[in-house]
């Protein structure tokens, strides 16, 4: 075998995959055969055995979130598999380990392709399943919460959604570094899960003024950190529910893109806005955090520390169910397919 040649396992030329024939609602979701892709320099093939299905495909779905150049149409972000080809002037030895990835696209697939960089091991102890559920809002909650908004030891930060992926990923990842969580959920049922998770104070946002519970909770110093992926209305009073130097990260706006703040908050209470998006990012950024994840939170995983909170799986070729229950709000953290 030539070094400039995919060194693989025995790989069929087609498989099954679940594509967007319009934009539209999850009936739109249909099975579909593609060729099995084929890694360039610097990526493998994953066979797939689980993918996450996260509120990014929702949107894509209904045509609202396309793919960044050079992705694959079809949705997905985050997989578990094993490993079955390796691009040219690869790792031999990655062939058949299995891991999970976070991808730009191309997951709700038997196979897809991901950067080498950004597959980590599945954790000890984790089924496929498990593992498809950590890579997307692992990668957005320690970014967000971890890097940008220098969360530490001690700290109170207020999340969102607390149910949701990213709801329940905060509340994990900063149990295991001593952080105290603060969410909002839909209703008292909600409120008591994301308690039962571990969420230091759950406030009903149908009943409760967040921003008078938060202080209330904190006597009256206000929170180190928002994570918001609400926007529109809901930015005002996140920043009146910030302690001084407090920081405010966004990561979607289901609200609206615009906010009307008073600058002279901002200035006077020191507090920083910032936000990211995940998928567009490069190769490279999303290697260098990885790597920084398998070092600090990986040993945790392994060590049964914590696991993501599974909500309900479906099979690959029920994707448009997911994602029904997906926009029905009734989960209670991760939705996976199975393939």
């Amino acid at each position: 075998m030539g070094s400039g040649e995919n060194r693989v396992t025995s790989l069929p030329e087609s498989m099954t995959a679940i594509a967007i024939g319009e934009p539209g609602g999850p009936e739109v979701l249909m099975p579909e055969t593609r060729a099995v892709p084929r890694p360039g320099p610097g990526e493998v093939l994953i066979r797939v055995a689980a993918a996450g299905v996260n509120r990014p495909d929702v949107l894509q779905r209904m045509g609202f979130y396309p793919p960044p150049p050079g992705a694959s149409d079809l949705p997905g972000l985050e997989v578990a598999g094993t490993i079955a080809a390796i691009g040219p002037g690869g790792d031999p030895e990655l062939l058949g380990q299995a891991v999970c990835a976070l991808i730009a696209g191309g997951g709700y697939a038997e196979y897809c392709i991901a950067s080498a960089g950004s597959c980590l091991p599945v954790p000890k102890g984790f089924s496929m399943a498990e593992a498809a559920a950590l890579p997307e809002t692992m990668f957005t909650v320690w970014h967000n919460l971890f890097e940008r908004a220098w969360m530490k030891e001690g700290d109170t930060v207020l999340v969102h959604g607390g149910t949701s992926g990213i709801g329940t990923t905060a509340i994990g990842l900063c149990g295991l570094f001593d952080i105290r969580v603060i969410v909002t959920c839909g209703s008292a049922e909600k409120c008591d899960a994301a308690r039962a998770l571990g969420a230091a104070l759950a406030v009903d946002y149908s009943s409760e003024d967040y921003v008078a519970a938060a202080k209330a909770f904190t006597g009256g110093r206000g929170v180190d950190a928002v994570l918001d992926m609400v926007g529109g209305d809901y930015v005002p009073r996140n920043l009146a529910a910030l302690a001084d130097d407090g920081r405010h990260v966004s990561i979607a706006f289901q609200r609206g893109a615009k906010a009307e703040i008073d600058m002279s908050e901002v200035m006077r209470r020191r507090l920083t806005l910032t936000g990211s998006t995940l998928r567009a990012r490069s190769a490279d950024f999303k290697a260098a955090l990885a790597d920084e994840i398998h070092r600090t939170v990986w040993p945790r995983l392994s060590d049964g520390a914590w696991k993501p909170a599974m909500d309900q799986a479906f099979p690959l070729a029920a994707a448009a169910a997911a994602h029904a229950r997906m926009q029905a709000g009734a989960h209670v953290g991760k939705i996976v397919l199975t393939i």
